[in-house]
Formats: C-alpha cells, structure tokens, sequence
C-alpha cells in the first residue's frame, strides 16, 4: 500500500494526566535544556476566512498538503468534510475515517486517531513530530497545527533518560502576521481547555 501522505496515529494510552507522562530516548544524558524539534516543509497555509469550516480545511490541507486528497473542490475528503462539525475533532475523525476516491477513481483508505486529552501523550507526541508527523490540536475552542515541541531531557531513579514535553509550537490559520505563532505552555497554560488531537493517514488502496 502506497502512502500518500502519512501524518500518523498515536495510540491511545492509560496515562490519565494528558503531556506530562515521559517517553524514554536511548542517546545523550539529562541536561534538562530545552531542546526543539519541528515538523519540517509544511507550507504556511491561511484561510481565506474565519469561518469554522475553512479553517478546518486550511488547517487539514497543511497537514496533509494533497491537494488530490485535501480539502477543496473535486478533492477525495470534499463530502466528508462538509458534512463534519468543524468544532469537533472527534466528529471530524469519524466522518473522514473510511474509503473515498480520488478524482480519477482511485480508492484510498483514510485512517484517523482522535484523542481526547485524557488519552494524549506527552511523550508520543514529541515522538510523532520528531517523525515528521503533524497534528490537529483543538484548544479554547480553536483549532490549530501542532508543527513543533519543545522538550527537555530528564533522568529517572534508575538512571534512564527521558523527554518531557514543555511546549507545543501552533500555528493559527486564520492569520498570516505574528498571531499565527502560538503555544502552549505546560504549568501555564491551563490544560483542560485542550479538547484533542487529531492525526490523519491517506493512502492508495
């Protein structure tokens, strides 16, 4: 199966306190400086709108960057996505999650993994992006693309060495100018007004 263009899926984990939980890395010692990683080559999409429904496509097309696939006129997610709730992200999931077909005919599978923020993960999601893998991210009833963390390595009782997340990098579609660039802080930002992330997979049948 040929991808075409694989924007991952975190599986859900036990973990009841959302992006603290640590995620061990086999190289390098504790230094607890902040280290960053980005999602590179994503281009800097800006909807043509605030409208809730055309920042989602904005901000899906950024992820998925496939115009064939994502998100506009004769694209394969077309009817799905209009028949989405741009303000739920598990709606979102549910209604892209399945077969469709490009315009030529061809089938792809849409895979999607919604996670409240109770099954998110601190360390998989550092671990996603340093991947390569972005995210959609519902916060404040907003909605944006994860590209970035920020994160520092710590050691444990047992002299391992782990990754803990203290920053998330955002982009908000709706603007071009410095109101684009958010993030989310850990300790102070205040994490029950995240309602998710969304990952997303498309690929040729």
């Amino acid at each position: 199966m040929k991808d075409i263009c694989y924007r991952g899926a975190l599986r859900s984990l036990t973990e009841i306190f959302i992006l603290f939980t640590l995620i061990p890395f086999s190289y390098g010692q504790a230094d607890y400086q902040d280290r960053e990683v980005r999602v590179h080559h994503l281009r800097a999409l800006m909807a043509v709108s605030s409208d809730p429904a055309v920042v989602l496509a904005t901000s899906l097309y950024t992820i998925l960057d496939n115009k064939d696939v994502c998100c506009g006129r004769n694209s394969a997610m077309e009817d799905s996505l209009m028949a989405a709730d741009p303000a739920s992200l598990k709606d979102v999931a549910r209604k892209l999650e399945g077969k469709h077909r490009l315009s030529d005919g061809r089938p792809i599978e849409v895979t999607t993994e919604y996670l409240p923020r109770d099954q998110a993960n601190g360390g998989h999601l550092i671990q996603m992006i340093h991947d390569q893998h972005p995210a959609l991210m519902q916060w404040k009833a907003n909605l944006y693309v994860v590209h970035g963390a920020v994160y520092y390595l710590a050691a444990n009782d047992t002299g391992g060495t782990y990754a803990a997340l203290r920053r998330l990098l955002l982009w908000d579609t709706r603007y071009s100018d410095a109101r684009r660039q958010v993030t989310f802080t850990i300790g102070t930002d205040d994490i029950s007004m995240i309602d998710g992330f969304l990952f997303v997979n498309a690929a040729l049948q």
